[in-house]
């Protein structure tokens, strides 16, 4: 994982080291938008927040002193609407990546509200941030007795029509069920009656829906999230994502410093209208400026993993969506003992409320 810079931080007159990111992810953990909005702005404008490592069982802290932009993580983000303008008050950049998965008649997802609200919701989103500030995950895709790759597009074709001009991107993975024991467990324990993916059949559905982003002319990009299939038309994603900070927030110095990112004007074009080509990796702002990065990618993370340096401020079993496939809680049950804790004590440094 990414290692910060480390400060000061004074608690109740006793000195403690805290990390300090540049960039914080909220979270793969948990859903701190759906749940914890208020605790987490709160903690923003406390200055800090506590976090218990989930492999050793310690407990640290992390300072949002040093915050320049946050990647939030969500089923139901729209209580971050009541949040935003602080972020912007504090000039701190963000965008959400919002899971909008349709599993509504299967009911794996039974916390979520109702996907029409939950369009709505990705709509109000991308008023407030502008275009680019949403990117829509239909993750994971399950293949159970009931759902097949056809029902599947069906079910991506009907948001995907929705979401025309809202979002410029559709990120998606295959559920590996097997490699993820809390996965296998929790639909066990559910009775859901899952299907592993095959190779062949990964290679079809990426293969149909590149032909539907076409068929539609969506032109979204494609992207998967950690897997090692690469399929054409369908590009490794960057979940924490550099060249998305960088077109949202090249305006902060401090941040591009960190991001090893040089901003330059475009080339201009001599009297023959020819000018320099640019970098092969260029990122074009749209005003006039060009932008080029260092590597920033967080080596700390799975094989396949292509996000960015960040610090996750999560903590597991704390979701209380409840969905049957959940990779984050061991079960419901400690889940919803967690989140009655926090209930009980919202003002905590911690989501748990410990």
């Amino acid at each position: 994982m990414a290692t910060w810079k480390q400060i000061d931080l004074t608690i109740d007159g006793q000195l403690f080291k805290a990390q300090a990111p540049v960039i914080v992810s909220a979270s793969r953990s948990t859903d701190i938008p759906a749940f914890y909005a208020d605790w987490f702005f709160k903690r923003l404008e406390i200055g800090y927040s506590a976090w218990t490592n989930p492999f050793n069982g310690v407990k640290s802290y992390v300072s949002y002193d040093k915050t320049r932009f946050i990647v939030f993580w969500s089923k139901n983000p729209r209580p971050l609407l009541n949040h935003l303008n602080e972020l912007k008050e504090r000039e701190i950049g963000c965008y959400i990546q919002y899971s909008l998965n349709d599993y509504e008649e299967e009911k794996l997802e039974r916390g979520v509200p109702p996907i029409a609200e939950r369009i709505d919701t990705f709509k109000k989103l991308v008023d407030t941030l502008g275009f680019g500030g949403v990117i829509w995950r239909f993750d994971p895709l399950m293949l159970t007795d009931d759902i097949d790759i056809d029902k599947l597009l069906e079910k991506i074709e009907n948001i995907g029509d929705q979401l025309k001009g809202y979002t410029e991107k559709l990120v998606f993975s295959f559920a590996d069920i097997a490699l993820y024991r809390k996965v296998k467990s929790n639909l066990e324990a559910n009775r859901i009656p899952y299907h592993e993916w095959t190779e062949e059949q990964m290679k079809d559905f990426a293969g149909r829906l590149v032909e539907l982003n076409k068929r539609k002319g969506w032109n979204y990009k494609l992207a998967t999230c950690g897997e090692k299939g690469r399929y054409p038309g369908v590009e490794p994603n960057h979940c924490i994502d550099d060249e998305l900070i960088i077109r949202r927030a090249y305006h902060d110095k401090e941040l591009m410093a960190f991001l090893k990112a040089d901003v330059r004007p475009m080339p201009e074009p001599n009297l023959f209208g020819e000018s320099e080509p640019l970098p092969a990796d260029a990122i074009i702002l749209g005003n006039g400026q060009y932008a080029t990065r260092g590597d920033n990618r967080d080596k700390g993370q799975r094989e396949f993993c292509g996000c960015m340096k960040s610090k996750d401020i999560g903590e597991y079993n704390t979701c209380v969506h409840l969905c049957e496939y959940c990779y984050a809680n061991a079960s419901k049950e400690i889940a919803l003992a967690n989140y009655k804790r926090y209930c009980l004590n919202k003002n905590s440094e911690t989501i748990t409320g410990k």
